[in-house]
């Protein structure tokens, strides 16, 4: 530290230690002693800030006292005007960090910076107001029906499937609580409040409080909802309507608080264990439906009994969530940054997804952490040559995976719950539906192949053979579902039989055909083309295709199925199913097509250029002169 040496007068009063006159209030000191080790001299210096004006600071040292010598002369003091050196470590006094103050900070940072509010948003989105508006009035037709078509079901077979369908619902939804919980959080953190907050000396737990109880609140609601249309949906009278919404929504949000106090302590077993006997309980339910109606068994249940185990559902939600809620919320503190930041990453991620409607980029995504998680995998060599070499790596895939196939299983019991309902109708359309959410985990070697051109043009095939080959092992499933799905469309357990044992066989083809191409469909549709021109909406410029990826998969559904539904002859959706299949199966690709076309419009505007020689300049005579 450099030293510099300044003349002052001695200050007036009694003492060795130099002060300042005149001075205008209090004086702040600052002091601070160092020991250099032994054998050193220790030396303590304070350093007063003395404000002379609003502008002006004067710096005055005290020295150590010495001894005063009576004879020596009045003369001026010297003191040493030292450097500053900060550091963020050695603080003598730390101003408390309130985390209500900082969060009110974000949410003043975040909203400032907006450009228009959620009611603005919605104003604009005038379109989607109206398809709500629409929605919501076919949900409340439809239940209207079912509270109609409720009087009806008089028949054992029907009472059965309206007692245990919202069971099914019930455990479905509280296995699906279970895996959006342990895949996402539930208790999430952005990556920038991860990065700036989350590594600040803070309370942890009084930034995440709030986040844990609006998620449960959130879960709560939203399941109460699912559960009121289901169980009105089924034909349920307001008060067991108000029961099962009760029991969802309350089941649900405590199995999200079980999930948070898990999450302090980073395990996730328990939660896969317990998500697994909800699923196996689901399918249980699925599976006394389908044997009453099939006639294997009968059923009776009592109705009183039903409704006491509602409300016993119910009032377990509430322990789950009041008890693991709390302990949740004491345990906030303990959960890893790393934990709150990757569901948050998460979240991001699946929200550009969203933006884009692109579900199979979200499905992409889940897919990837799922593969994250589980590390790595044992090498397997291939069988086969050729195209079969392809389905062999299919075949080697489903069986390192099996858990594809629960959804597969599930699905069989879908067409007679729907028979059992009275619900014939619409069972070719519900269950082609269920088929194309099975059939998607299927069909990843598909989506490979449809989005890298690149990995695709290395093969020394046609893209319909390589895309046929990518399809078999789900045809082959598709063709044993409709084997099995055949009683149900022939009305067996229903006492009746709409129709003949063959056109039965042709109904579930047609149905199990119209899933694998749905799939085919969602799997290999192309993303947005922002390069087009843009379509002006309510929300702002829009790619014409951006719309139709939420429809992707639905149309074919509803275009094969749709004769089935009008009562038409079955053999026009088996036409309409061939016209799709050679649509859908890349013989003919409408970008390949405009590609081929432009180049071949390249090659003519060259030889137009070169005088009908292709590539060749055009030669210009010069005109003869007149003399």
């Amino acid at each position: 530290m450099s030293k510099k040496k300044i003349s002052r007068p001695k200050a007036t009063g009694s003492g060795p230690v130099a002060t300042a006159s005149q001075a205008t209030g209090p004086a702040p000191v600052a002091t601070a002693s160092q020991a250099m080790g032994s054998g050193t001299v220790a030396t303590e210096r304070a350093l007063r800030t003395i404000s002379t004006g609003p502008d002006t600071v004067a710096p005055v040292l005290e020295t150590p006292a010495t001894p005063a010598s009576p004879t020596s002369p009045a003369s001026p003091t010297e003191f040493v005007v030292p450097e500053w050196h900060h550091s963020l470590i050695d603080l003598d006094d730390v101003d408390p960090v309130y985390e209500s103050d900082l969060k009110g900070l974000l949410k003043s940072w975040r909203r400032g910076r907006a450009t228009k509010r959620i009611s603005q948003v919605l104003a604009d989105g005038y379109v989607t107001i109206f398809s709500v508006l629409v929605i919501v009035a076919m949900i409340g037709g439809a239940v209207f029906r079912a509270q109609t078509a409720s009087a009806a079901c008089e028949t054992q077979t029907c009472r059965v499937g309206r007692t245990l369908l919202p069971w099914v619902m019930l455990f479905a939804a509280f296995a699906l609580t279970l895996v959006v919980s342990r895949i996402f959080g539930p208790v999430v953190a952005s990556a920038a409040e991860g990065f700036w907050l989350f590594d600040a000396p803070i309370r942890r737990a009084r930034l995440l409080r709030g986040r844990l109880v609006a998620v449960l609140l959130a879960v709560a609601f939203g399941a109460a909802l699912l559960g009121a249309v289901l169980a009105a949906l089924t034909g349920y009278p307001p008060r067991e309507i108000a029961e099962w919404a009760a029991a969802l929504g309350l089941g649900a949000g405590g199995l999200t608080a079980f999930a948070a106090f898990e999450q302090t302590f980073a395990r996730t077993w328990l939660i896969k264990v317990l998500q697994w006997l909800l699923g196996a309980a689901a399918f249980a339910a699925l599976v006394l439906i389908t044997g009453v109606a099939a006639g294997w068994f009968s059923l009776d249940l009592d109705t009183t009994l039903t409704t006491e185990i509602v409300i016993g559902v119910a009032a377990g939600g509430v322990v789950l969530l009041v008890l693991f809620g709390v302990l949740a919320v004491l345990r906030l503190g303990e959960i890893h940054r790393a934990r709150l930041v990757s569901g948050g990453t998460l979240i991001s991620g699946m929200q550009g997804a969203a933006f884009a409607m692109d579900l199979g980029l979200m499905r992409d995504i889940l897919v990837e952490r799922d593969a994250m998680a589980k590390g790595q995998v044992r090498p397997t060599l291939g069988i086969g040559r050729g195209l079969g070499a392809l389905v062999g790596r299919e075949v080697q895939r489903l069986w390192r995976y099996p858990k594809r196939l629960v959804l597969f299983v599930v699905s069989l019991g879908v067409p007679y719950a729907v028979g059992a309902l009275g619900l014939t109708t619409f069972n070719p359309f519900i269950s082609a539906l269920v088929l194309l959410i099975a059939f998607v985990p299927l069909l990843n070697s598909l989506r490979v192949i449809t989005r890298t051109r690149g990995l695709a043009r290395l093969f020394p095939f046609t893209n319909a053979r390589l895309r046929l080959a990518c399809v078999a092992v789900a045809a082959g499933l598709a063709a044993v579902w409709a084997i099995l799905a055949t009683p149900a469309f022939y009305g067996l357990g229903s006492g009746s039989h709409p129709m003949s044992l063959s056109r039965a066989l042709v109904y579930s083809l047609v149905t199990a055909g119209a899933g694998v191409l749905a799939g085919v469909r969602w799997t290999s549709a192309k993303p947005a083309d922002y390069s087009t021109p843009m379509m002006q909406t309510g929300f702002g410029a829009l790619p014409p295709g951006l719309m139709f990826n939420l429809f992707k998969g639905l149309d074919v559904a509803v275009v094969v199925t749709g004769p089935l539904m009008l009562g038409w002859s079955p053999w026009v959706s088996v036409v309409i199913g061939l016209v799709v299949l050679y649509l859908v199966s890349g013989t003919f690709d409408m970008s390949e097509a405009q590609q081929m076309q432009a180049e071949l419009k390249k090659e003519r505007e060259a030889m137009k250029a070169g005088g009908n020689k292709p590539g060749g300049p055009k030669t210009v005579i010069a005109p003869p002169r007149r003399r």
